[in-house]
């Protein structure tokens, strides 16, 4: 039967000895609980509440082969087989027919041991150790290992394998002329280069055998001046499909290359056309990727022939039920990634900290945070819509509670409503338009416009009352703040107050790079223009030459101003910005000329400007405005008034605790709350 509205998306894929029940894919993301106590029993909780919502295949975090190919879970004997046993069991159990493969990952000079091997000894910027170069018995060594972890891939229930030879990983650095300068038969020309990736393709088919997947992750742009050129990326695409590759994945850039293409300034399905490319090119099926978080989006992909497999990885970290809203006609339930990465890839990269995500603190804890139907329900008074109003509310409100919401404003969202419109963060859009579902779904009563008193709640006789009012930005005791050209950033983001030419902005945290983001940028947004994004950041889409970009500055677009970024601290401007995404925003603001300075004491604002003291000498900077964004306080006026009236009340989210703005708490702090009263 053909679906009414994702006619292509919801059609099987037939790969001869196996039928794939749909093209959604789950991609491979780490998740932390490897190695995470009693973290396979979670894990399989993971995948299977995935699978039960008819997801086509699932592809799992990578695994190393050995120890020095990675840290943490690998899979090299047979204790480690029940291990994995766990999770495709509970996949097959949810859903026979859904696929699970694992992926196999090698790291090689990214991998964080002092063991790590590579095709030479050259260390990568972002690698933590430089590599041993892998002498003739090493490379035997590594290829029979992937044989290895394969056949126990095999034996430990898998439908097949992903082999990633892509992202700055082990396969990858053979390919590559600036990390692979051997001069024997494993490095050279590309044929040499390429040996090891197709030796390893070729000895992981013989170990799985015919009768199960196997994937390939190949960077069919690596985004690196000195990458592969696209003759290099169809040579092997078409070698490795000889040697008995199922399904090409196309992965787009190294970890270290100065591109975005999974941060949320990146337009969706941006780089799909290349795997199209690819496609005319190759027998086999193959699978796109990148900021593909909307079941439309995934159809239109299809319907271009970009690909036959449509990967969406954290979109499935965000609402694991997408694929059966998508299928149900339910596309505004959906609680979209909106790739802000603060939960996830953040989290996978700044540490080996356990993932989740900022708009569904349940992804990765399926066993420990959960929302069951509520006994005794009660009536519950929450009072502010912003993120952690809202979480509270909706999750309240589905447990059976009966919740009145509450709000001053005309709108829900609170921050998300200054977020949504910096330039680069359209997606913050997507949540409040989940939110406000959820709102009518759950029967949340909202009351907008509705100034509350402790008078008010106490007449109504709630059960629980929740006071989640956020925050209201702190005000620094500095001479001559209240002089007209200084500004709030809440007016600055609104545009309530005119911004001049040459301005100053006091705090670098997260809202000082948003502002400096909103005011320095002119024309249409990045993430909304897939011509303007690929000049800003130098790609060329069209030509495909080596790597993928030009080679020469990027465009960017400017609003002219001359704008500094301010910060009290010493360190470097901008280092408490997230790990995958703040590097995007201190390259983009310093393309537009934007000055960042640390170290920095503030005297006084005047007429002539601000003067400061700049790593102890005086420096005055000539501005005709001044932005604050010198942090927040907690709002808690209203709590304070309940307490003095000795009515119980809980704080929630900002104005619980207010350092920086932090969604991701907030939600996931409303939802622990909502989910025990």
């Amino acid at each position: 039967m053909i679906h009414h509205r994702y006619p292509l998306l919801f059609t099987p894929l037939d790969l001869g000895f196996t039928q794939l029940k749909n093209r959604a894919l789950m991609g491979s993301m780490h998740t932390g609980l490897e190695e995470a106590a009693d973290g396979f029993t979670r894990l399989a909780a993971y995948y299977a509440e995935r699978a039960r919502a008819g997801v086509g295949m699932i592809i799992t975090g990578g695994i190393p082969p050995n120890a020095e190919a990675g840290f943490g879970a690998q899979l090299t004997n047979e204790d480690e087989v029940a291990q994995h046993r766990m999770i495709t069991d509970a996949v097959h159990a949810a859903d026979p027919d859904v696929k699970i493969c694992m992926q196999i990952l090698h790291m090689g000079s990214l991998a964080p041991n002092p063991q790590c091997v590579a095709p030479s000894a050259v260390k990568s910027r972002i690698g933590a150790f430089k590599p041993h170069e892998l002498d003739d018995a090493g490379i035997e060594k590594q290829l029979a290992d992937f044989a290895h972890c394969a056949a126990l891939a095999r034996k430990a229930g898998y439908d097949g394998v992903e082999i990633i030879g892509s992202a700055g990983y082990l396969l990858s650095t053979f390919l590559v002329q600036r990390t692979n300068l051997r001069t024997d038969q494993w490095g050279g020309s590309f044929d040499n280069r390429m040996r090891f990736v197709v030796e390893a393709v070729r000895r992981v088919r013989q170990a799985l055998g015919n009768d199960r997947i196997l994937i390939f992750r190949i960077a069919a742009m690596d985004m690196l001046d000195e990458g592969m050129a696209w003759d290099e990326v169809v040579q092997l695409a078409q070698a490795v499909q000889a040697v008995g590759v199922n399904i090409i994945s196309t992965h787009f850039c190294w970890h270290e290359a100065p591109v975005p293409t999974i941060a949320t300034m990146v337009p969706r399905a941006a780089f799909t056309e290349v795997t199209g490319q690819l496609r005319k090119l190759l027998k086999v099926p193959m699978i796109t990727s990148n900021r593909i978080n909307m079941p439309a989006v995934a159809e239109a992909v299809l319907a271009r022939g970009d690909a036959d497999i449509v990967s969406m990885a954290r979109p499935m970290l965000a609402d694991p039920e997408l694929v059966r809203k998508a299928f149900e006609g339910r596309e505004d339930e959906i609680n979209t990634c909106i790739a802000c990465n603060q939960a996830c890839l953040d989290h996978t990269f700044g540490g080996h900290r356990q993932v989740s995500c900022l708009v569904n603190p349940r992804a990765c804890r399926e066993t420990l945070l959960n929302y069951p139907r509520a006994t005794s329900p009660k009536r519950i008074a929450v009072v502010g819509a912003g993120p952690a109003g809202l979480a509270y509310s909706t999750v309240a409100a589905q447990r059976g509670h009966n919740v009145t919401l509450f709000d001053a404003a005309a709108e829900i969202g609170g921050q998300f409503n200054l977020a949504k419109r910096i330039p680069g963060k359209e997606e913050f859009h997507e949540t409040l338009r989940y939110y406000r579902r959820m709102i009518d779904l759950h029967h949340v009563e909202l009351r907008l416009n509705t100034p509350v008193d402790a008078d008010l709640l106490k007449s109504a006789g709630f059960d629980e009352i929740i006071v989640a009012t956020g925050i209201e930005p702190r005000q620094p005791a500095l001479p001559g703040i209240d002089h007209p050209k200084v500004i709030g950033y809440i007016d600055a983001i609104r545009g309530r107050r005119p911004v001049g030419r040459r301005v100053a902005i006091i705090g670098a945290g997260g809202i000082g790079f948003d502002v400096a983001e909103l005011i320095s940028h002119a024309g249409p947004s990045a993430a909304l223009d897939r011509d303007v994004f690929a000049r800003e950041w130098g790609i060329d889409f069209k030509n495909h030459p080596r790597g993928g970009v030009t080679g020469v500055a990027p465009q960017v677009q400017s609003a002219g101003r001359t704008i500094t970024l301010l910060q009290r601290k010493t360190e470097p401007v901008g280092r408490s910005l997230g790990k995958t995404t703040g590097w995007t925003h201190r390259i983009m603001l310093n393309r537009r000329g934007v000055q960042m300075q640390n170290g920095v004491e503030y005297l006084r604002i005047d007429d002539a400007g601000l003067h400061t003291l700049v790593n102890g000498e005086p420096k005055l900077f000539e501005v005709d405005t001044v932005i604050v964004c010198a942090g927040q306080v907690p709002k808690r006026g209203l709590f304070d008034e309940l307490q003095a009236r000795g009515i119980e009340a809980k704080l929630l989210g900002g104005a619980f605790e207010a350092t920086e703005l932090d969604a991701k708490r907030a939600i996931e702090q409303a939802s622990f709350m909502a989910a025990a009263v």
